[in-house]
């Protein structure tokens, strides 16, 4: 009997399939080296964000705050070694963008326009009042047990004359009512009249624009005052 000899076809088809056994494995080992390096990646994500979790809410604040002052802190020491002044240094570095949005910042930040009316004053005075209002929140819980269920008033609820103010609100409310009188007097001072002033208005407002007018232009009218009152006037 002949023996069978395995033909060329054979051995190239043995060859193919472990040349794709090869690739497979490989590939295998490629997605089992991402996956743990993905793992790995992952853990690190979560220990980081525990991390920033446990920290202040106004940590990165603080930090870029921290950052700043050292920046400063060097900046100001370098200016001291080359003998310059750090101030006018700092001002030379900012750009004119910069500056500008800096003043509009500012002006925004008070933009108080003065007296243009009641109702903008009272805005401005209400707004200022509740800037210094600060919860106490100890207070609330208390008021909040004595009241009960009227705690939250309903269209049925009886609310005139059962509030009491506390020592502190009262004198806080007479605090700057005493400032505001203070203030006040400040603004709403007026001139001493001189009983031997020559009387050349008709009222208060008139007298105003004189001496507004003779403010700018008395200079320029004195001669023709003279005359008129000598009466040698053309």
């Amino acid at each position: 009997m002949a023996e069978c000899v395995p033909g060329a076809d054979e051995e190239t088809s043995d060859s193919l399939a472990s040349e794709k056994r090869e690739a497979r494995l490989r590939k295998f080992r490629e997605l089992h080296f991402k996956r743990n390096e993905a793992r790995k990646l992952n853990h690190q994500e979560v220990v980081e964000e525990d991390k920033r979790l446990k920290l202040p809410a106004n940590w990165e604040a603080k930090k870029a705050r921290i950052e700043w002052e050292l920046a400063e802190d060097k900046k100001k020491k370098e200016c001291a070694d080359k003998g310059e002044d750090y101030h006018r240094v700092k001002l030379l570095e900012i750009g004119a963008d910069d500056a500008e949005r800096w003043e509009k910042k500012k002006k925004k930040k008070n933009p108080d326009p003065g007296f243009s009316g009641y109702a903008e004053a009272q805005l401005r005075q209400y707004q200022r009042l509740t800037k210094q209002i600060k919860p106490d929140m100890e207070s609330y819980e208390r008021q909040r047990e004595e009241c009960g269920k009227d705690f939250h008033p309903t269209s049925n609820t009886l609310i005139h004359g059962t509030h009491v103010p506390s020592s502190e609100g009262i004198d806080r409310m007479v605090e700057d009512v005493e400032k505001q009188i203070e203030k006040r007097a400040k603004y709403s001072r007026r001139r001493a009249y001189n009983d031997d002033a020559d009387i050349d208005y008709i009222n208060e407002r008139n007298a105003k624009f004189n001496k507004k007018a003779e403010r700018f232009y008395g200079k320029y009218t004195a001669e023709i005052k003279q005359n008129l009152e000598r009466g040698t006037a053309v």
